[in-house]
């Protein structure tokens, strides 16, 4: 591989990780676990009452919980992840800000397959425009729990994310905190 031509110094860059630059106890760990929380709670909360109306498990008739159009496999569905949140929720940290990010993405991406499903026999979920723009709400609003405090417009310098996108400023600004050794202080 030629990392030389890209890093004429024999080094290579070292990849920002997700989840190094919080340490476990951060206090935005907080954001994380609330947002995982409560997402959990309302999608638990559905999924039972989805449930206890005794709703076909594919059933496309049009039964509501909760303003949303529901069956036993969206219900079910809806237990599960409700879990998985209050898991995020439990462990908190890191695990819960990309756990929040990962499934944003995902309840996102439902309402966008979902959106395409409307009005076709293919919509086995029983998904209506509610339950669409839902999906984007609860996907938008996990997307920014999980991020909250990793995703900035100006990352400070100490930041991993900053400092492997910005290799040689780094090396700079190291070679500046460095104290002078007592030779070059000593001139005549």
């Amino acid at each position: 591989m030629a990392t030389h031509v890209l890093h004429p110094t024999g080094r290579r860059r070292k990849a920002a990780r997700l989840d190094e630059h919080l340490p476990v106890d951060h206090r935005l760990s907080q954001v994380y676990r609330v947002g995982a929380g409560l997402a959990g709670l309302f999608l638990l909360a559905f999924g039972i009452l989805g449930l206890i109306d005794r709703i076909g498990f594919f059933d496309t008739g049009g039964d509501t919980v909760a303003g949303l159009n529901t069956n036993g496999a969206l219900s079910i569905l809806s237990i599960c992840i409700g879990l998985l949140l209050f898991v995020g929720m439990v462990i908190g940290g890191n695990f819960a800000s990309t756990l929040n990010m990962v499934l944003g993405i995902v309840f996102i991406l439902s309402g966008f397959v979902n959106l395409a499903l409307l009005d076709t026999g293919l919509n086995f979920l029983a998904f209506e425009m509610q339950n669409v723009l839902f999906s984007f709400v609860i996907g938008l609003l996990l997307m920014m729990f999980g991020m909250y405090g990793r995703v900035s417009g100006g990352l400070p310098h100490d930041n991993p994310y900053w400092r492997s996108r910005h290799p040689e400023q780094v090396m700079r600004e190291e070679r500046r905190s460095r104290p002078m050794p007592e030779v070059a202080k000593k001139r005549p």
